[in-house]
């Protein structure tokens, strides 16, 4: 079966709206999405997103300002994307489950001005509109989008915004609390995939006629990333709204899905499913999974279930996604030295492990893994500090991940520096976790860490040391958490303790002391 894209055609597109007009030209009755019985033709999808481009002028909102989506997965964000990239317009999509307050500060700091709200989510977006002095006009998405962009001309524009503007902007969770807005171009996201098309990587070519899967949430770049790998080599993407173990299995099934991207919790939960060994998979090739490593009890598992090939995904929303690969052919249910890496650096990939003076390590010495790439985000919104901290001068990005690299190249993750928790594809900082505990009545000190947990990865823990005199609810903690924070950040258990937690001399709670008993035994400090 022929390619679907070959490499040279990445040449015609240098940047996200350039997608829809080229496949829209050459590949106009080829269907581009599928959502909830609606299909869309890339013709189709070039027509829309020139009418979402007209409607954002029509709203005032010209090139380099910022719109927002808040909702679960649908068809039409990706028309939005596109459309607002054709404006010169950066998208920043909203995770549906974080709390009103959460959205607030997004919508402020990005500055949109425009917010699309999905059916579910419209109490949240008035709650969270509620809090701003100048809040952002909002469009529901069902149904008022059709409306909202049929209004205008299906004619393009013209307008042509640089390769390296902003044309994604996601939040990803801080260690001080409040999430930072990585800036994605259309540059980082379209010439790693023509390095990709250079490269000729089995498990990463697309042939002709193939559907992909886009099951993760957009709000993060393994859904949003996802979807646009799709679209970008010009193939059926089939979109559900929410990620559900038996839809998946029965959309394998029915619309002869060849690729998908899942987290391995969401990979456990479909195999749980009873009819998991009846479904045919005839058309599966490969399942691509991140965020965290698969054991090999689930990796086994899943090779007798699906009768694919698998390939792990390392990377950050800050390197726009995938930066290192471990291939089908090193993925043994038998379990061998190679499966405890994150595999090889993706083509145009370098990376460096430094020591905590930036000295550059050798082989199987453990430091701080930084990358570099074409890949590598442009900025944090708004933060130049984060930036110059992260990012050097010779574009160097330290991912806050230890680490080594072994003679062959490969890269094995030890643990996490930013003592960031992944918990079933989440990110979770426990300093945001932390302050919304401590306002508790019964809590005197709190420390949140990440421990092994067989279903997500990794699960919240909260450690407590109660106030004089009183004896906390470890229910009502986790209840009191869940109405400050979205409920996947707040804690699924609480200890607590009578003895003060452990500090340095500065102050600073030694979390890696609390994690310890949790986690000994295990090769690393990652699940």
């Amino acid at each position: 079966m022929a390619a679907s894209v070959k490499p040279e055609e990445f040449e015609f597109m240098a940047t996200l709206g350039d997608v829809a007009r080229y496949h829209g030209r050459t590949r106009p009755d080829r269907v581009a999405l599928v959502f909830e019985g609606r299909a869309t033709t890339y013709a189709a999808l070039d027509r829309n997103t020139n009418q979402v481009a007209a409607a954002l002028a029509a709203e005032g909102v010209r090139a380099g300002d910022r719109i927002a989506y808040l909702g679960k997965n649908t068809d039409q964000y990706f028309e939005l994307l596109l459309g607002a990239a054709k404006a010169g317009v950066m998208m920043a999509p909203i995770g549906w489950r974080l709390s009103a307050d959460e959205v607030a500060y997004i919508l402020q700091d990005s500055g949109a001005k425009l917010l699309f709200v999905g059916p579910e989510c419209v109490e949240t977006a008035g709650a969270a509109v509620a809090k701003l002095a100048g809040p952002p006009r909002v469009i529901a998405m069902e149904p008022g989008f059709d409306t909202w962009r049929a209004a205008q001309s299906t004619e393009d524009g013209g307008f042509q915004p640089a390769p390296e503007d902003g044309a994604l902007l996601l939040y990803t969770s801080g260690t001080t609390g409040r999430p930072k807005g990585v800036v994605l171009t259309s540059a980082n996201l379209m010439r790693s995939r023509r390095e990709l098309a250079n490269a000729q990587m089995g498990w990463n070519e697309w042939a002709d006629g193939e559907t992909n899967l886009v099951a993760m949430p957009i709000a993060h770049i393994g859904g949003s990333g996802w979807g646009l790998v799709g679209l970008i080599n010009a193939v059926r993407n089939v979109v559900v709204r929410e990620f559900n173990p038996m839809e998946v299995l029965e959309l394998i099934e029915r619309e002869r899905i060849a690729k998908m991207f899942m987290v391995p919790a969401a990979l456990q939960f479909v195999i749980r499913m009873p009819r998991a060994r009846e479904i045919d998979y005839s058309s599966l090739k490969h399942i691509l999974y991140g965020a965290s490593p698969i054991p090999v009890d689930l990796l086994r598992e899943c090779m007798e279930v699906f009768g694919c090939g698998f390939c792990q995904q390392y990377g950050m929303t800050e390197t726009t996604g995938t930066i290192a690969y471990l291939p089908p052919e090193d993925h043994d249910p038998k379990g061998n030295q190679r499966m405890r890496s994150a595999g090889l650096p993706m083509p145009g990939v370098e990376f460096r492990i430094l020591d905590s003076e930036g000295a550059v390590l050798g082989p199987n010495q453990v430091g701080e893994i930084a990358t570099r790439s074409q890949a590598n985000m442009k900025h944090y919104w708004k933060n130049e500090s984060a930036t110059a901290a992260t990012v050097d001068a010779e574009g160097w990005l330290r991912t806050g991940d230890a680490g080594f690299l072994d003679e062959d190249g490969y890269l094995y993750i030890q643990d996490r520096m930013k003592d960031m928790i992944i918990t079933g594809g989440e990110n979770v900082y426990p300093a945001e976790v932390e302050n919304a505990i401590h306002g508790h009545p019964h809590v005197a000190e709190v420390a949140v860490i990440g421990v092994p947990d067989d279903t997500w990865g990794e699960a919240v823990k909260a450690i407590i040391v109660p106030k004089p005199g009183v004896t906390p609810d470890a229910g009502d903690i986790i209840a009191f958490a869940r109405s400050r924070i979205a409920h996947f950040k707040a804690p699924r258990s609480v200890d607590v303790r009578a003895e003060p937690l452990p500090r340095n001399p500065s102050g600073k709670i030694l979390r890696r002391e609390l994690r310890e008993p949790f986690w000994a035994g295990k090769a690393r400090r990652v699940n």
